[in-house]
């Protein structure tokens, strides 16, 4: 899962860098975090892409103009119902290393993987959802199954890479390694493209998806459902699709992972005495919590496990976190004339009976100060 991280912090570069200082850093990291270099490692992978994203924003005069005045926001990812985000990764790694390392654009033609910003409500992501996901996505040719070529006809090796996909070339000590300029990585060539695809192997189709959100996500988590990004060309295999989850504010509860943070007003009387309130938990079942006698405001009270559910790597439940309840004592506003005349009872017999401990410290603190400036 990766974090929202500012572009400029992933490039650990200043928001002042410029266009060489920025490219240079990237290719100082993608090197660093590439998965080649990091196999099995998906940490590694996952910042190699959040490093690829910055970059493919910082290098566009046009999107770092939004990104530096408005964030993410500026760059239209915004997610939600009737406006979701939604594009494509940029494998920009390709075009740095690909002439060393020979793997650029693989002759493959493996789809785009693609981006979808899901928003949800605190009470989806506690107990997880079925989203119904509409997309425009490149989807494999039906009249030529993805192959280019008009049916009935066929596809023919390059005859300038000699159906490899590839060329060599060498350049003082290097031998690079490049994709054919003939059939672009392909291997092949199409004397008679298909009418609908025209060679390409797919076209621009409307698309729905279902696809179970586990309970216990996160804001900012990343789910990969694998084969349902774009078609790849010529038949080649699909990318991957990677919904992003971004949380609505809630009204009540606030979150730190798996645990559950909530502000709640407690009378005088009951913060003096002692006693129990009710919090309506996510799970929609009321948690009762004790209040101590002689509670103050900003105490705050733990209760296990009622808190949002853990979620492990495979996607399942591992569990659940704590609800922290925050006492925030409440005066009365409006008095009945025996409640006035309680309280003033009260006042009459507290002095002296050490009952507020902090106004005793606090007031002798300002003894203190006054003493020492008048000496």
């Amino acid at each position: 899962m990766t974090t929202d991280i500012d572009y400029y912090e992933l490039l650990e570069c200043e928001r002042t860098a410029d266009d060489g200082t920025l490219k240079a850093s990237y290719r100082r990291l993608a090197i660093r975090w590439h998965p080649d270099k990091n196999p099995g490692d998906a940490a590694a992978e996952a910042r190699f892409k959040a490093i690829s994203e910055a970059y493919d924003v910082l290098k566009d005069a046009q999107k770092r103009a939004a990104y530096d005045r408005y964030g993410k926001a500026g760059l239209g990812q915004g997610g939600g119902a009737g406006h979701q985000g939604f594009g494509g990764f940029s494998d920009i790694f390709e075009d740095i290393f690909g002439q060393f390392t020979g793997r650029g654009r693989q002759p493959s033609g493996r789809g785009q993987d693609l981006r979808y910003d899901l928003e949800m409500t605190f009470e989806e992501a506690f107990s997880g959802k079925s989203a119904s996901l509409a997309m425009e996505v490149a989807a494999t040719c039906t009249t030529c199954d993805g192959r280019g070529a008009k049916p009935g006809t066929t596809v023919k090796p390059c005859t300038t890479c000699r159906g490899q996909g590839k060329v060599n070339s060498r350049q003082g000590m290097f031998m690079v390694e490049r994709a054919c300029p003939t059939c672009h990585g392909a291997g092949q060539v199409i004397p008679d493209p298909c009418d609908t695809c025209h060679g390409a192997g797919r076209v621009e189709r409307s698309k729905n998806l279902e696809v179970q959100i586990p309970a216990g996500v996160d804001d900012g988590t990343r789910i990969r459902v694998a084969g349902e990004g774009e078609a790849g060309q010529r038949g080649a295999g699909s990318g991957d699709l990677y919904i992003f989850v971004a949380l609505k504010p809630h009204a009540i509860f606030k979150r730190d992972g798996t645990t559950l943070f909530a502000q709640v007003p407690v009378s005088i009387t009951t913060a003096a005495l002692g006693g129990e309130i009710e919090v309506p938990g996510l799970d929609k079942q009321a948690a009762t919590i004790k209040v101590p006698a002689g509670t103050q405001s900003g105490k705050q009270l733990r209760v296990r496990g009622r808190g949002m559910p853990a979620l492990s790597n495979n996607g399942r439940n591992h569990g659940f976190g704590d609800l922290v309840i925050q006492v925030d004592v409440e005066t009365p506003i409006k008095l009945s004339k025996r409640q006035r005349e309680l309280l003033e009872e009260f006042q009459a017999l507290e002095a002296g009976e050490g009952n507020f401990p902090a106004q005793s410290g606090f007031f002798a603190k300002i003894k203190g100060m006054w003493s020492e400036l008048t000496d």
